[in-house]
């Protein structure tokens, strides 16, 4: 095997642990809240402002479940920061609702190929409030 395929080669297998490295740890960490108490559950829930369900949803979808909608608001020139902070409700809303997304791939690709700024509407979950968002000057970048 050329130095060059070798390289390529570790990387992906690299890459590859790192992600079986965080599935594992996220599904660990699905099993240690599954297994609290309701009352445990219900006060986690409530100290996050979100419903116990939803709760458990994020836990099982992982720390990098609303990655995308970062990824997104940046392409909109939407600065998160802002967002989270004045909007700290809607903030958590919009993360769940890109955490269960079934158009991640198509989110993916858009990001990727700079054109997401034009097409999420047609897929995005989040698309009217990153619209309003886009709106508001208070919440653009720079």
């Amino acid at each position: 095997m050329g130095r060059m395929a070798f390289e390529e080669h570790t990387s992906i297998s690299r890459r590859f642990l790192s992600w079986c490295a965080e599935a594992w740890s996220a599904a660990a960490e699905a099993e240690e809240i599954a297994m609290l108490d309701e009352a445990t559950i219900r006060q986690i829930s409530k100290d996050c402002a979100i419903a116990p369900d939803d709760l458990l949803q994020l836990v099982k979808a992982g720390p990098h479940s609303a990655d995308e909608m970062i990824e997104m608001m940046r392409a909109l020139n939407i600065d998160q920061s802002d967002v989270a902070v004045l909007h700290p409700a809607l903030y958590r809303e919009m993360q769940l609702t890109c955490s269960k997304c079934r158009s991640k791939s198509r989110c993916r690709h858009d990001l990727e190929a700079e054109v997401a700024d034009r097409e999420f509407v047609g897929y995005c979950g989040n698309a009217t409030n990153l619209n309003t968002m886009r709106a508001d000057p208070e919440l653009l970048q720079g």
